[in-house]
């Protein structure tokens, strides 16, 4: 994953297909997952398992992904999942595959 420094990323992470969702936003989206995947953040997202990426959207301003994540979390549950199904139809993580490389 190429680093910019203005880039910043709304996510959604799962547990599994249909499960809980936690929208996030973050400015090192492989940092970040490199957290939640070894759960050094209490809170919601490490008390229900949830590591696995399943959606994101790059922004280059800052308030521009938040604005999108608190407009998203208005959302109904349905309209999350559809979401995340037009681009990851099997509810992959998609980072499964990164190799994290933390500074």
């Amino acid at each position: 994953m190429h680093k910019n420094i203005h880039q910043y990323y709304l996510y959604i992470l799962s547990n599994k297909k249909n499960g809980t969702l936690y929208i996030g936003v973050t400015n090192d989206l492989e940092r970040r997952m490199f957290e939640h995947k070894n759960k050094l953040v209490e809170g919601f997202t490490s008390k229900y398992g949830l590591d696995k990426l399943m959606y994101f959207e790059t922004y280059q301003y800052v308030n521009d992904a938040i604005k999108r994540e608190k407009n998203m979390k208005k959302w109904k549950r349905q309209w999350k999942i559809n979401l995340i199904e037009e681009d990851n139809a099997n509810w992959e993580d998609l980072s499964a595959d990164w190799t994290y490389l933390i500074d």
